[in-house]
């Protein structure tokens, strides 16, 4: 088995129609200015730890969870031009391969996603595929322990750009 793939595309099936109710929930975001946020969907502990620490951070004021599916798949959905408008798009991955974070690359300019891997924030659960090897509760401590970090992470000033320190030289918030 390779240990690297190339780059590659996927063909995706068209679809007609939209979902009505991410419909009205991508426009109030769109009106509200909110950050989206997204996250590794996967089925194992990891991607459950990254999506729930996603619930938890986009309760924060002017963050909200976007629709992962609905962003890839719906290009001419409401929410995939609010995840492609939108100044800043806060994608927590679940592992070092960055499946979400990576294809969120190809709709959504770099400089404008925040990307984050949570395993390296819990450090747990390498040996451990499936979400149920980890009690409920325990997947709710992590998932917070994670979501702290990624909330402290994000309210740190950010650094300006050439180093000098003005508001004028910073990286849009």
């Amino acid at each position: 088995m390779k240990d690297q793939s190339p780059d590659f595309t996927l063909d995706v099936e068209g679809v007609k129609g939209f979902c009505p109710i991410g419909e009205t929930y991508a426009k109030q975001q769109m009106a509200d200015g909110t950050t989206p946020v997204l996250s590794c969907e996967g089925p194992c502990i990891r991607g459950d730890i990254a999506r729930r620490a996603a619930d938890l951070v986009a309760k924060e004021p002017s963050l909200a969870r976007a629709c992962h599916g609905e962003t890839f798949f719906v290009p001419h959905s409401s929410m995939a031009t609010w995840v492609k408008t939108a100044e800043q798009v806060l994608m927590i991955d679940g592992c070092f391969l960055k499946c979400h974070g990576r294809a969120l690359k190809s709709i959504v300019s770099e400089e404008n996603i925040v990307q984050i891997d949570a395993l390296p924030l819990h450090k747990k659960y390498c040996d451990k595929f499936l979400l149920d090897e980890v009690p409920e509760e325990e997947r709710n401590a992590v998932a917070r322990e994670v979501a702290d970090k990624i909330i402290a992470k994000l309210k740190q000033p950010k650094p300006s750009a050439c180093g000098c320190g003005t508001e004028a030289c910073s990286p849009k918030q």
